[in-house]
């Protein structure tokens, strides 16, 4: 079986696949990609089945070494891709010879970069899945210099090569679809108005659990106290007793004390979240 060393970790990477949906009641959350769009289509290139596993970067890439011939694609966060120190081409199969190195470099724009190997990186599953799970602490743990991942058998569908033209870049303003929330009714109107108008701020606390936000005005409680846990969805917008909208991203917990005002549906407006930086201007507007 093939496999990638890790030469070099970066400051986060993690493998991931579509995750475990089905859990919630177990408190297991779906946890997976941030950015879908972008780890599917770095399977698409590859013929890999859109749950094959791959590794989320952040910020500044990741390096790997091929112990046997494998082809690999490289999506997301737009960055230079090297392989043995020679430049090769972002959003594209790239092959890769026995001992031949991956630099994967900083993210030029947005945060999260994906990393295919045709055939998948075949990592134990856990409840169905090879997702780490930064907050359950399932799955494999965050890679370390070292580690050497296997790579799954490829499937029968071709390498292509054309699926990225037209690929959304990160967002330089982050417009968020709000629908209504199970506890909207907890805040004043006019300051759910104000929600809707005012513009946020990503704030540098932001992880793969929750989106926060900072710069915009504070929701205001008509209701007091907190709530009995209750079960979140993905994109659910929860508000903490600073007052300000935290958007829950795939790792989020399954319960929480503070009220949801609004839920943001999953898709391309969370895959773009996936990507915003800190200060990225945040705005959320009127979905269904």
């Amino acid at each position: 079986m093939s496999g990638l060393l890790v030469v070099r970790a970066g400051a986060l990477t993690t493998v991931q696949d579509l995750g475990r949906p089905g859990y919630a009641h177990l408190g297991v959350p779906r946890s997976g990609a941030l950015d879908v769009g972008a780890h599917t289509l770095a399977n698409r290139l590859l013929g890999n089945a859109p749950g094959a596993a791959t590794l989320e970067t952040t910020l500044d890439g990741v390096a790997l070494r091929a112990s046997g011939p494998v082809t690999v694609a490289v999506t997301g966060a737009p960055c230079a891709v090297r392989v043995s120190g020679r430049p090769v081409a972002w959003g594209a199969p790239v092959a890769l010879r026995a001992g031949a190195e991956l630099e994967v470099g900083a993210a030029e724009s947005g945060l999260r970069g994906y990393v295919a190997v045709r055939g998948g990186f075949a990592v134990p599953p856990v409840l169905g899945s090879r997702a780490t799970d930064l907050l359950s602490g399932l799955g494999p743990p965050v890679l370390s210099a070292g580690v050497l991942l296997p790579v799954g058998p490829p499937g029968r569908d071709p390498v292509r090569g054309v699926d990225a033209l037209g690929v959304p870049g990160p967002p330089t303003e982050l417009v968020l679809p709000l629908g209504p929330g199970p506890r909207a009714d907890w805040f004043e109107a006019e300051s759910v108005a104000r929600l809707l108008r005012a513009p946020y701020r990503v704030s540098a606390m932001s992880n793969r659990i929750g989106l926060r936000t900072e710069g915009g005005p504070a929701l205001v409680r008509r209701r007091v106290g907190e709530l009995p846990s209750e079960g979140m969805v993905l994109g659910a917008v929860q508000v903490p007793p600073d007052g300000l909208p935290v958007v829950f991203l795939a790792d989020h917990p399954v319960t929480g004390g503070y009220p949801v005002v609004g839920v943001v549906p999953a898709g391309p407006a969370l895959d773009a979240a996936a990507q915003a930086r800190p200060g990225v201007t945040v705005r959320f507007v009127r979905g269904l």
